[in-house]
């Protein structure tokens, strides 16, 4: 286990750029959980995700104005989505660019979405770097000060792996009755 952390940690902000470009949530929350460890360091970490994120959807935007033909397949795929965000685009305006960056699966479709409009490419830009700004430093903080309870959790699990079935169960049944609400139709 240890050789796995250490590994992690050497190539950790490799990873987390990477990872980062197409979203990053996850790869934020455990490099600021082995930043409180002491293996990684929480600024460079947040930096990282932060210019990643930032890069990724700035990829996104260009490709999708600027190169039609090549996603073309794509975007005839999901053009529901792509007219949701649209109609939110008109209902909440720029900040669906900041709080997409929290909303799984909009991170991809929202930077398309608005390059397929007359949506200025600055103002993108400036919306974009706020919300990675907001979203990596939210994050990277709150993964950074949960850490010493993730840690003490993930001991106590290894102290007793008969509580590891029971962990995952409760883990998976509260993810699954918080969706199962939250898509509720009203």
């Amino acid at each position: 286990m240890q050789e796995t952390i250490d590994l992690i940690a050497k190539y950790g902000y490799a990873i987390l750029f990477l990872y980062s470009l197409g979203g990053g949530f996850i790869a934020l929350v455990g490099a600021s959980i082995l930043s409180f460890a002491g293996k990684m360091d929480l600024s460079l970490s947040i930096l990282v995700a932060g210019v990643a994120n930032f890069l990724g959807d700035w990829l996104l935007f260009y490709l999708a104005r600027y190169q039609k033909a090549m996603m073309q397949p794509y975007l005839a795929t999901h053009r529901r989505k792509l007219a949701l965000v649209h109609l939110l685009m008109r209902k909440y305006g720029s900040v669906i660019l900041v709080i997409k960056k929290y909303i799984y699966g909009f991170k991809t479709l929202v930077p398309l979405a608005v390059a397929l409009t007359s949506y200025s490419l600055v103002k993108f830009n400036l919306y974009n770097a706020i919300g990675a700004v907001i979203w990596s430093v939210s994050i990277g903080v709150l993964g950074y000060f949960s850490g010493g309870i993730l840690i003490k959790g993930f001991e106590l699990i290894g102290d007793y792996p008969a509580l590891a079935p029971v962990f995952l169960v409760v883990l998976l049944g509260g993810l699954w009755l918080w969706l199962s609400r939250a898509t509720k139709r009203r």
